[in-house]
C-alpha cells in the first residue's frame, strides 16, 4: 500500500535520479564512475517507480518497455566496440580518439579539463554497460516485485 507522499515524492525524485544516472554514465571517462556506477543509480530510478506504484499500474508501465532487448544491445554494442579495435589488432583499442567522430575530439595533453569530446570508445562503453546494467537491474526488481505483489494478492 503506497501512501501520497511516497507517490509524490517518487513524482518529484524519479526524473532526477534519472537524469543523474544519465549523467554519470556520460561523463564516467571525465569523473569517477561511468557505466556500471550510473547504470546502477538509472535502475534506481526505476525501481523507486515500481515499488512506489500499484502491481497493474507497474504491469502497464514495464509492459512495453523492451528490458531484455536493452540488455542485448548493451552486451552487444560493448562486444562491437572491442571488435572495432581488432582493426588495429588489439581488441577493445581506442580506436575513436583523436578522429574527429562523436566523442572522438582531440586528447587534451595531461589532465582533461572536462572536455565531454574527448573519451573515444571509452565513452560508447559507458554508454553500453549502462544501458545493460540498467535493463539487468531493472529486470531483477520488476520480476520480483511482480511475484511477490501476486502472492500477496492471492492471500
Amino acid at each position: 500500500m503506497t501512501t501520497t507522499i511516497i507517490k509524490t515524492t517518487t513524482r518529484l525524485l524519479a526524473p532526477l535520479i534519472l537524469v543523474f544516472g544519465s549523467y554519470i554514465i556520460l561523463h564516467g571517462h571525465l569523473t569517477p564512475g561511468g557505466g556500471f556506477q550510473g547504470g546502477a543509480v538509472f535502475a534506481s530510478g526505476l525501481i523507486l517507480l515500481i515499488v512506489a506504484n500499484v502491481r497493474d499500474k507497474v504491469q502497464e508501465l514495464f509492459e512495453k518497455t523492451p528490458l531484455t532487448q536493452l540488455e542485448s544491445l548493451g552486451a552487444l554494442g560493448f562486444l562491437g566496440i572491442g571488435l572495432l579495435g581488432l582493426m588495429s589488432y588489439t581488441f577493445l583499442k581506442n580506436a575513436i580518439a583523436n578522429s574527429g567522430f562523436l566523442f572522438g575530439g582531440t586528447t587534451p595533453q595531461g589532465i582533461n579539463p572536462g572536455y565531454l569530446n574527448t573519451g573515444g570508445t571509452l565513452s560508447y562503453l559507458n554508454i553500453f554497460v549502462g544501458t545493460k546494467v540498467l535493463a539487468g537491474l531493472t529486470s531483477i526488481v520488476l520480476i520480483f516485485f511482480l511475484i511477490l505483489r501476486r502472492e500477496r494478492d492471492e492471500w
